[in-house]
């Protein structure tokens, strides 16, 4: 395969036909539900496989947040948006091509030209110091080009999720709390989360007859108890660490789900909502990058 330098195609909202006709919008619906049905009631200490390429990639996370401290918060600034998140960004953007490298087998680092920008969109962006769908977004596409080149196999699905996405999350999270990134298009209190979406998707199909119900999902007790085995209850230990107030008044939409009866009609509900809210969304998909692995064709 040729690999090709990365450029934007859906510039106004004209556009956004031909985006959810193309074969990008196909696969990107295919892989996040293929990746939702692969961790069906599974436990992050579930047993599924986990490969040396899994722990590598969460490696190379590992290396990321070790920059945290490399470039702590300006003290001086305002209570959003830290300055210093942008120092952060620039070790990211720098060390990025190494890292790909580093992490592919020489035979595939032509495919690093495509890779690079993927990467380095998915912690947030760094003119505006904010994050939100859109960069989580670019992550998942990450994820899907690394399986297109065979790195990432569909044994892996499992892992993807419960490992290499949980390891993202993680330090996305760490850099919200560190630099107070601001929520990018979010809907206020009409909105599922600030930042995230996938978490409480992938998340939901974890709970498929876990013994949890949705009614459960809101207790800070059980969030604090369950969160490193349920994405789900990380996004919600998360909300309820950065949020004061009542949970209805401050996250509506995670509150109402709380009243679903049951898990399988949450994630079908969450899937479409998906589809509608962040790839059906000028504003979240006009910063998409298409070469010859994510193609606009």
């Amino acid at each position: 395969m040729s690999y090709t330098s990365l450029s934007r195609k859906i510039l106004g909202p004209q556009d956004m036909p031909g985006w959810l006709r193309s074969s990008a919008y196909r696969e990107i619906v295919s892989f996040v539900e293929q990746l939702s049905s692969s961790v069906e009631g599974k436990k992050v200490s579930s047993n599924y496989h986990v490969s040396e390429k899994v722990h590598a990639i969460c490696a190379m996370l590992d290396k990321a947040e070790t920059w945290i401290e490399a470039y702590p918060p300006d003290s001086s600034a305002s209570r959003f948006g830290n300055r210093a998140f942008r120092d952060w960004e620039t070790e990211l953007r720098k060390q990025a091509p190494q890292l790909l490298s580093d992490l592919l087998p020489t035979h595939s680092h032509g495919a690093i030209v495509e890779l690079v920008p993927y990467l380095t969109e998915a912690f947030g962006n760094a003119t505006r110091i904010d994050y939100g769908s859109g960069h989580e977004l670019s992550f998942l596409i990450w994820l899907l080009c690394l399986c297109k080149i065979e790195f990432l196999e569909p044994a892996d699905s499992a892992a993807i999720v419960l490992v290499v996405f949980r390891r993202y999350l993680v330090l996305c999270q760490q850099l919200q709390r560190t630099y107070r990134l601001e929520p990018a298009g979010s809907h206020g209190v009409w909105g599922l989360d600030d930042y995230q979406f996938l978490p409480f998707y992938f998340g939901s199909a974890q709970l498929f007859n876990s013994g949890i119900s949705p009614a459960d999902s809101i207790s800070p007790q059980l969030a604090n108890e369950q969160s490193d085995e349920y994405l789900y209850l990380q996004g919600i230990k998360f909300i309820m660490e950065m949020k004061r107030g009542p949970f209805f008044e401050h996250s509506r939409q995670l509150y109402d789900i709380s009243g679903v009866l049951r898990w399988e009609k949450v994630n079908q509900g969450l899937g479409k909502m998906y589809k509608a809210e962040v790839l059906g969304k000028f504003p979240v998909v006009q910063h998409l990058q298409f070469g010859s692995l994510f193609s606009s064709q």
